[in-house]
């Protein structure tokens, strides 16, 4: 917990469990295996058991070494005490085994964790497995408790591959998914070849995550594909081959990276596992040509699952709503929820006439056109196919269709939707909590709150409980409001009132409110009874904590809560939070500071972007260190002469395109130490891309500063001379402003790429 007093109380506790860690013992051999099943525990393609490797072990612990001083009677002591301890462990691990075998796994958990010895194997593997099965928080709990002891011991191969598949699957959905990951991970790397249910559920949740989440998801794909190809006899790996559902996940992992060349190199590959595509993989299909801009081809992925005798489902068809809805084409969208609700099944003939009459933009694609030929419009005569069936619209289709409305402002026809799907006969197109949100999030948009809350209390009326989201979109609106108040008087309503416990969402929002209005200390104190009540911060949490401190100007704050940020495994430092501890230091003028900052940044792997060079700008502003601001433009220049000549370099940063604050900074740095010759080329930047200089405010600097400048007649001829070039660039910068000069000379207008030029 941070708080602002001492520095011993300004720590973080971070309690969530650590990624999982497999580090087999030293003589244990890596072996293959897979699962025949996931619901069994015996695992017969190991090159050795664990019974073998425990008895071996055994044996060799308890063999009685050679010692002739011993006398007889103590070595009979001796083997007595060992055959009884001996006895005892196994009769222990049959009593545990037969309370397993009667799925009594609260009392097996109970004689496990009261038992000082470590069962064997089959106990071992049968407890996790049924902890696993559990799927609760409290046996997630157990289950990685068993692991972390036999961890500690060098004992992990005791676990057998389903136990571990299992767990991996909870933890998974338990929304640990570094854990999972970490899990499916080490048993590859030990020679395991988990159950394709349990490594691809994995890359499901990877897929859908944040960050590098998708990326990951590839990542184990391959690896496991990879370890499958490796093998002599494919006949080991039957279950761990990837199925559907696998290609389906990675496949979704490419739609979320827009990678359509990957994309279509995993779906050529599913004929090699086996693998048919599905409805889902062409829902899939649809995303990826949302994602890559190709309107064009979503009715050709519908007259494609059509063409191979897939029936489409209603995802199917909201997938082609949610696409035009995201290209803004509400025209299509529109006739085609009509085309539902009057039953009509030539929806592919709407759709391409939809086309031609707003034909879209042709890009492109070698990548889609491999894989949607052949192309049926190319064909004589022909005809596009018709539905199976008739489908009509759901609450889900006519919600996307209300959030097309909301996203152009159009609140009205929002409303009007709201109040028609009340008019309907079919329950199913009745609005749901998702429609009440949707309405809920459109009218807090436009700022009205009142409004927003009446619905809220309509759908209490009408029986439709609101949910997390709901309440949170609310909050959100209160705080965009400055209406802090309200804001903490929702969050308490939520759980006394409706029985929901606030989430990281809720308090990141409302911590963010409380930085509006410059109350750090209430930021975080609510930041701190997240923590105390449970909740894991995420990513947004910590930099939204970091901003508060850094508006209040306690950089060393900011440090603190960046440093927690990096110990915490579940979330991952990116740009944003580097930027906000730069500007944490640039608020006060600690230029040295960020710089080195600026540097570590750069050691893990991060460039400066137009937001760190605009705080480092800042800094060197408030500290009145001109000089810096040279070095800062130079960097600055260059980067924007990569940008705009294309020119590209193994050790060049990658190109900037600089906005109006960070160049408007620099020059006002600049004009106030008569650095001209340098104003003058921030100023063509700023021309060059669109940015119109503030005229006025730097010829207010000008005059207040620099208006005396050059007129002591006193000077001597050397110092005359020694500032020539500095007189001529300073009336070439008056000659720019307009103000009454003595200078025109031509070598000081600088052209448009001049200030791209490297200097001399």
């Amino acid at each position: 917990m941070i708080t602002t007093t001492t520095s011993s109380r300004n720590q973080f506790l971070v309690t969530n469990p650590l990624p999982f860690q497999w580090h087999p013992p030293t003589p244990h051999p890596t072996t293959i295996a897979s699962t025949t099943s996931l619901s069994k525990t015996k695992n017969p393609l190991r090159t050795h058991s664990a019974n073998q490797t425990e008895h071996s072990l055994s044996t060799t612990s308890n063999s009685k070494p050679r010692n002739p001083v011993r006398t007889h009677s103590t070595n009979h002591t001796e083997h007595s005490l060992s055959t009884t301890t001996t006895d005892a462990s196994t009769n222990a691990d049959q009593a545990l085994l037969t309370l397993l075998r009667q799925r009594k796994t609260e009392e097996a958990w109970l004689t496990y964790f009261r038992s000082p010895h470590v069962p064997n194997s089959q106990c071992l593997s049968r407890l996790v497995s049924q902890l696993s099965y559990q799927n609760t928080k409290e046996s997630l709990t157990r289950a990685q408790s068993i692991l972390r002891r036999l961890r500690d011991l060098r004992q992990l191969h005791r676990l057998d591959a389903n136990a571990l598949g299992l767990l991996a699957v909870t933890a998974a959905k338990a929304g640990q998914t570094p854990y999972a990951t970490s899990i499916i991970k080490s048993m590859l790397h030990s020679g395991y070849l988990p159950h394709v249910k349990a490594w691809s559920a994995v890359t499901s949740r990877l897929a859908a995550s944040p960050d590098d989440g998708p990326l990951e998801a590839l990542k184990l794909f391959t690896s496991v594909t990879r370890r499958i190809r490796s093998l002599s006899d494919p006949s080991v790996a039957t279950e761990a081959r990837p199925d559907t559902a696998a290609f389906n996940a990675v496949l979704n992992a490419c739609a979320n990276l827009g990678d359509t060349e990957r994309f279509r190199q995993l779906f050529d590959e599913m004929p090699e596992f086996s693998a048919k595509p599905d409805v889902l993989t062409y829902n899939i299909v649809i995303k990826l040509c949302a994602r890559a801009n190709r309107k064009d081809l979503l009715v050709r992925v519908l007259e494609r699952i059509l063409g191979e005798g897939i029936e489409p489902c209603v995802t199917t068809l909201h997938s082609l709503l949610a696409a035009y809805v995201g290209f803004n084409d509400l025209e299509t969208a529109e006739k085609m929820v009509q085309a539902m609700r009057e039953g009509r099944n030539d929806l592919c003939k709407i759709l391409r006439d939809c086309n031609l009459e707003n034909p879209p933009i042709q890009i492109e694609g070698k990548v889609f056109e491999q894989l949607l030929l052949p192309n049926p419009a190319t064909m004589v005569n022909y005809e596009p196919p018709l539905l199976p069936k008739v489908y009509k619209p759901d609450s889900r289709i006519y919600t996307t269709l209300m959030k097309g409305y909301m996203k152009e402002g159009r609140i009205s026809d929002v409303v009007r939707m709201l109040e028609a799907m009340r008019q309907q006969t079919d329950s199913s197109s009745h609005p749901d909590h998702v429609t009440y949100t949707t309405v809920i999030s459109a009218l807090v948009k436009v700022g009205a709150m009142e409004r927003a809350r009446q619905v809220l209390t309509e759908m209490a009326r009408v029986g439709v409980p609101a949910n997390i989201i709901t309440y949170n979109i609310l909050l959100k609106g209160y705080c965009q409001q400055i209406q802090i108040e309200k804001a903490k008087e929702l969050i308490k309503e939520m759980a006394s009132g409706a029985g929901i416990e606030p989430d990281v969402v809720s308090y990141n929002i409302l911590i963010d409110g409380l930085i509006l209005i410059d109350d750090s200390a209430g930021a975080l104190e609510y930041f701190n009874e997240m923590r105390d009540k449970g909740i894991a911060p995420s990513k947004i949490s910590y930099t939204t904590l970091m901003k508060a401190f850094a508006s209040s100007g306690q950089p060393r704050l900011v440090q603190k809560v960046f440093d927690e940020m990096r110990k915490d495994p579940r979330v991952k430092v990116d740009q944003v939070a580097w930027n906000m501890l730069i500007e944490g230091y640039c608020k006060l003028g600690l230029v040295e500071e960020a710089k080195k900052t600026v540097q570590r940044m750069r050691e893990n792997g991060f460039y400066p972007n137009v937001a760190t060079y605009g705080s480092l700008a800042n800094g060197i502003a408030v500290a009145r260190k001109p000089g810096e601001a040279l070095l800062l433009w130079n960097e600055v220049k260059g980067r924007c002469k990569v940008e705009k000549q294309g020119v590209s370099s193994a050790t060049s940063l990658p190109p900037l395109v600089p906005d109006e604050g960070l160049l408007d900074t620099l020059a006002d740095v600049c004009v106030r130490a008569a650095f001209f010759k340098k104003a003058l080329e921030i100023v063509v930047c700023m021309e060059e891309y669109g940015i119109s200089p503030n005229k006025t405010k730097y010829t207010r600097i000008y005059v207040e500063m620099h208006s005396r400048m050059f007129t002591s007649k006193h000077a001597s001829k050397a110092r005359q001379d020694r500032r020539s070039d500095r007189k001529k660039a300073a009336e070439a910068f008056k000659f720019w402003l307009g103000l009454p000069n003595s200078y025109y000379g031509s070598e000081w207008r600088l052209e448009a790429d001049s200030f791209y030029a490297t200097d001399d």
